[in-house]
């Protein structure tokens, strides 16, 4: 069946699509197309690493010296650097996402017309839509390895576990990567994105980040257990102090599951606002 038949048909599911495509291989060209367009724009792309950081140095050593010590996940108090170090390397994986799976996203869609272009050649949509994820998920990777290495030289990583942050990290990336490109898809100017701001802020703020979750009413605890930030926070507060339970299985599975409804969700609305 000619590649002209295949954009005839209507979308049947997006693994369905990737294999009559041929795979992935269209998604790592354009993972390998962003990386080169970065090689001119390095400092831009490592930027992204410092905020999370900043907030480490002056909330985490500096507020820490005053607050002194915080109940941590297994009850037990701990300085207030230990506490907050893993929040914001959550925070780092979700921003990194981020970034490139919104504002960028916007556009190449909008402005650059790339995907137009890119959908010339035998492509799909769901392949973009992975290839994006893909990107994006690369970027916020690079920032958590980042961030974990200065815990490491600061001395804010305590248990063998944490040799799982770094793959805890990718999924954090992977699930918000997918909800910020699908949000992205439904977005009609830059004005919109003031939305990314009000969803992404009380997450940075709320998501047990800076306080345990105990502070709050119940009514709000219940919401934000809800969140994917904090399910991401707990994870990586639990590996890097050593306290590690089975619930850790089910709450890795509902960002493997956001991620991948983002990834089918996103590559279907491109297909239609493509027309394809």
């Amino acid at each position: 069946m000619s590649s002209a038949t295949l954009r005839m048909l209507p979308p049947t599911g997006l693994l369905a699509r990737l294999k009559r495509t041929g795979g992935d291989a269209g998604s790592l060209r354009l993972i390998e197309r962003h990386a080169r367009v970065y090689r001119h724009a390095w400092l831009v792309f490592a930027s992204g690493v410092f905020e999370p950081l900043f907030y480490l140095l002056s909330v985490g050593l500096g507020l820490g010296v005053l607050v002194g010590k915080v109940p941590g996940p297994g009850g037990e108090l701990i300085p207030y650097r230990d506490f907050v170090a893993p929040g914001l390397l959550a925070v780092s994986s979700m921003n990194g996402a981020m970034y490139d799976s919104t504002f960028n996203i916007f556009f190449r869609l909008k402005y650059a017309k790339l995907y137009d272009a890119i959908l010339a050649t035998p492509m799909r949509p769901a392949q973009v839509a992975l290839g994006e994820i893909g990107w994006a998920l690369l970027r916020g990777t690079i920032y958590a390895v980042a961030f974990i290495l200065v815990m490491l030289v600061l001395g804010l990583v305590h248990s063998p576990w944490a040799v799982l942050a770094v793959p805890t990290a990718v999924l954090i990336g992977f699930a918000f990567a997918a909800l910020g490109m699908t949000g992205t898809t439904y977005m009609k100017s830059w004005q919109d994105f003031d939305y990314v701001i009000l969803a992404s802020m009380p997450l940075f703020l709320f998501s047990a980040t800076f306080y345990p979750l105990g502070i709050y009413p119940r009514a709000i605890q219940v919401i934000i257990e809800c969140t994917p930030l904090y399910q991401g926070v707990v994870l990586l507060r639990g590996l890097t102090l050593g306290v590690v339970g089975p619930d850790f299985l089910w709450r890795a599975a509902y960002l493997a599951v956001l991620g991948l409804a983002g990834l089918l969700i996103a590559g279907r609305r491109l297909g239609k606002l493509l027309l394809i």
